[in-house]
């Protein structure tokens, strides 16, 4: 009896080991995943018929104007930390946009990864652009892409 013993608590041990290696090792691996693209505030991009219209609408929903020019035939509004656009005869469709360098008043932050990055890691993850930042300028530019269900996103730096 003790000779089978043996073996199977020496096994059973093996055995122990070999799972708390793995765990640890699958541990170590989640602390190697890379760091999020800071892709800065986030907003909806809207195009409108009537300018006028949509923002006596979205002034009833509580939004305020933060930015743009009815002479312009947009605005930025604000309600809160959600902003939308409304831009009339500009692009077709609605967008997601996101502006990387900015909080959601505008402001500059300090540290924000720059569009040409965020270009890089998308190329670098396969992912298609149908708009892309010359990478060899720096400052104000903008990348364009398509999600898998056809919703355009724009990434929109300002500075």
């Amino acid at each position: 009896m003790k000779k089978i013993i043996l073996p199977l608590g020496l096994l059973f041990a093996f055995g122990l080991g070999l799972l708390t290696m793995s765990f640890v090792s699958s541990k170590n691996e989640e602390k190697h995943v890379e760091k999020p693209i800071k892709l800065g505030v986030f907003s909806l991009s809207l195009s409108v018929k009537d300018l006028k219209a949509s923002k006596a609408f979205y002034e009833y929903l509580g939004f305020s104007k933060m930015g743009g020019d009815m002479a312009s035939n947009y605005l930025i509004m604000k309600n809160e930390n959600t902003i939308i656009g409304i831009f009339q005869g500009m692009f077709e469709g609605n967008m997601l946009t996101f502006n990387p360098g900015w909080d959601v008043n505008a402001k500059n932050v300090k540290k924000f990864d720059d569009i040409r990055v965020i270009q890089k890691h998308l190329k670098s993850k396969n992912i298609p652009l149908t708009m892309e930042a010359d990478e060899k300028t720096s400052g104000p530019a903008s990348v364009m892409l398509t999600d898998p269900d056809g919703n355009v996103i724009l990434l929109d730096q300002h500075r």
